[in-house]
């Protein structure tokens, strides 16, 4: 979990500013929904994202 929210501080909110904690909210959600979770490569998947990685093994 540590290294989840290393990786959400460093290439989304290290230098983002928000208005209000509801546009920080739809932002991360965003982030985690339609990139995190969907393009990020990760190692424990061998290096692919997990779109990539449910097509290879589903």
């Amino acid at each position: 979990m540590e290294s989840f929210y290393r990786t959400l501080k460093r290439e989304l909110a290290q230098n983002a500013y928000y208005d209000n904690p509801e546009q920080a909210r739809q932002d991360i959600f965003s982030y985690i929904e339609l990139y995190y979770n969907a393009k990020r490569i990760h190692s424990t998947l061998g290096w692919l994202s997990p779109t990539q990685f449910e097509a290879q093994n589903y």
